[in-house]
């Protein structure tokens, strides 16, 4: 086993070194439900905010950095709703419930116990809904009829990743191609080349012809594997949009496979 959970895998694509007495947590901006008086009442309406975009989601982490952030406990901004917790000695090993498992639910039996060693994270949790409900920029999302990041989710902790190098493993030069943290912090853990493409989102509207031609470059800049990751199908999936679920798995073999695949038949190998 070489990492437990994903968030030191998305802290390491996003920059942060970790030390080996220091704990990650994912840190998801939800949207709960406004009418109910007590946080636990509330409906866990969309485990992404209507998969805010990461200039807004970056004001409000720095929101809470600034409001709870310490010297043992620092908030960081991934990409749109994915964001990370760094805790020094922080108890990796709760057991917390995943907010894509538990939409349109109320969300008291899945939060944090208190008498389970979960208290901490339990107020981390309440804090946040008080410090983000009224933020400007939630303001001006639901003026645009667009769901607000009114609370952080935390889940999936994990301690500083040991993965072995993929080129000493399989004698390969690597390249991954994502835009979604935990698959890029896993080829960097890995020693692979982590390759950004603009348009990138994590979501069907993605750029998909940017994905293939970063593809092919890699392959003509010397690599001997490619891993391509699109994350469109999956987001649909936890939104229940059968639709764009097609389409983007449409797209990724009308834009993604078929120019790669050819590309790579006119290589001359087998």
């Amino acid at each position: 086993i070489y990492s437990k959970g994903r968030s030191p895998l998305e802290a390491f694509s996003i920059g942060i070194r970790m030390a080996d007495d220091e704990t990650a947590y994912r840190c998801n901006l939800v949207t709960l439900s406004e009418d109910q008086e007590n946080y636990e009442d509330r409906i866990i309406l969309d485990h992404s905010a209507d998969e805010i975009s990461t200039a807004e989601a970056d004001e409000l982490i720095k929101a809470l950095e600034e409001k709870m952030g310490d010297e043992i406990k620092k908030f960081y901004t991934g990409i749109s709703y994915r964001h990370c917790l760094i805790w020094k000695n922080g108890n990796d090993k709760y057991d917390f419930t995943r907010p894509h498992d538990i939409i349109g639910q109320r969300i008291g039996e899945y939060l944090p116990r208190e008498n389970d060693g979960g208290a901490e994270f339990l107020k981390i949790m309440k804090d946040s809904y008080e410090i983000l409900k009224d933020h400007p920029v939630n303001k001006a999302r639901k003026e645009r009829g667009l769901r607000p990041g009114n609370s952080i989710w935390l889940w999936s902790p994990g301690k500083k990743p040991q993965l072995p190098s993929f080129k000493d493993k399989w004698g390969l030069d690597a390249t991954v191609i994502s835009a979604v943290d935990l698959i890029k912090g896993i080829g960097i853990c890995a020693g692979m080349t982590s390759v950004d493409v603009e348009g990138a989102t994590g979501n069907v509207h993605t750029n998909y012809d940017g994905k293939a031609a970063a593809a092919i470059k890699a392959f003509k800049d010397g690599a001997d594997y490619v891993y391509v990751h699109v994350e469109g199908p999956d987001e649909c999936g936890h939104r229940a949009e059968t639709d764009n679920k097609v389409l983007s798995i449409e797209l990724i073999d009308s834009k993604i496979l078929k120019p790669v695949y050819e590309y790579l038949c006119g290589c001359g190998d087998d």
